[in-house]
């Protein structure tokens, strides 16, 4: 049922978002706001205004799939906008780590390997 993984598009629509919309409302945000289609096959994320919770709205091919967290306690952080690409640009293992609560401002990727040759 979990179909998400790194090959997806993902699309963090940077407006709160009224979590009471479900498929119709949120897929007329994608449509309208982001001016894209919700039948691409990309992830489109939404977070609400007190930023604790967030859906995920993803289309497999024969259906839509909505998921929902809420946190009891703490705030999804809101990734840093990228003025130059107007957009998020986040990696899917970013993207895990934001619904998993972990900071991503702070990330840093570690080089595991040693150069065989200078450039």
């Amino acid at each position: 049922m979990f179909t998400l993984g790194s090959t997806l598009k993902f699309h963090l629509y940077s407006q709160p978002t009224d979590m009471r919309k479900s498929f119709d409302g949120l897929s007329g945000l994608v449509q309208n706001q982001l001016e894209q289609s919700p039948l691409s096959g990309d992830v489109y994320i939404f977070i609400n205004k007190n930023r604790n919770k967030i859906k995920l709205l993803h289309w497999t091919g024969s259906s839509f799939v909505l998921y929902y967290k809420r946190l009891e306690t703490g705030t999804f952080e809101h990734p840093k906008y990228d003025i130059e690409t107007g957009s998020y640009n986040l990696s899917y293992s970013q993207i895990v780590m934001l619904i998993d609560g972990i900071s991503i401002k702070n990330i840093e990727k570690k080089k595991h390997f040693q150069a065989l040759y200078n450039s």
